[in-house]
């Protein structure tokens, strides 16, 4: 099964690519941002571990049905740098045990193809583990506007604060397979999507032997260790 990496920058238009993907292509999302919000529902683990830090750094931290502030929450870890690794620290572990799980559950059901759809790809060192990689980008300025119209709540500050807490998009590009670049309509976003996709959609026999488990085990092992022999991908692939 070939796992797709999709990331990109906030505000960039990732998940507009991720429902294209399910939507047209029919393959099984695996959605970080769904995941972390389920890892940190009133009563698990990696709730506790959030109130118990966060408590006395933010007022309002809990809704009154008791669910986490995720906006207060966002506002003051974008803007505290070491409270964000934190925050990181106590949910990366469970976000990705919930992903492979999910990614065996879609494996075992036959599916070629699924998309690991991650915000911190790159960051979380999950592209090693992925086939292909993806980004979304934009400019700069139109991902500002674009965060700002997504969330009216945000001061510039705290838009600017958000994505500077992500890798830069120029390092983003450059550590990627394939990059998509969402600065038009979303008209041309899907014809690069339908380019990329005739270029990585994995061939019936392929498919066939990656089911059988010497030659799956061969392909899986060859594709984590050109990630780590190689180091990240020297190039970005063009979609033409």
């Amino acid at each position: 099964m070939l796992i797709i990496g999709l990331t990109g920058g906030i505000a960039c238009g990732k998940s507009t690519v991720s429902r294209r993907l399910k939507d047209k292509y029919k393959i099984p999302i695996v959605d970080a941002d769904q995941i972390a919000r389920d890892v940190v529902e009133p009563g698990t683990k990696v709730y506790q571990g959030i109130v118990n830090h966060f408590k006395d750094k933010i007022p309002g931290l809990l809704l009154d049905d008791g669910h986490l502030n995720r906006q207060m929450l966002g506002k003051y870890v974008f803007s505290h740098p070491e409270d964000l690794k934190a925050l990181n620290d106590l949910t990366h572990p469970a976000i990705r045990y919930t992903m492979l799980r999910e990614v065996l559950g879609y494996y075992v059901r036959g599916y070629s193809m699924c998309v690991l759809d991650v915000p911190l790809l790159f960051e979380g060192g999950l592209d090693a583990f992925c086939g292909v990689t993806i980004s979304v980008v934009c400019e700069n300025e139109t991902q500002l506007e674009r965060l700002q119209v997504r969330d009216i709540t945000l001061s510039i500050e705290d838009a600017r604060n958000r994505i500077k807490s992500q890798i830069p998009m120029e390092k983003r590009m450059d550590v990627s397979d394939y990059v998509l670049e969402n600065d038009k309509s979303v008209v041309d976003l899907y014809q690069e999507i339908d380019k990329l996709m005739k270029k990585i959609k994995p061939t019936s026999l392929r498919t066939i032997l990656e089911y059988f488990p010497p030659f799956g085990v061969v392909s899986a092992g060859a594709i984590v260790a050109a990630k780590y022999i190689n180091g990240k991908p020297r190039y970005v692939k063009k979609i033409t």
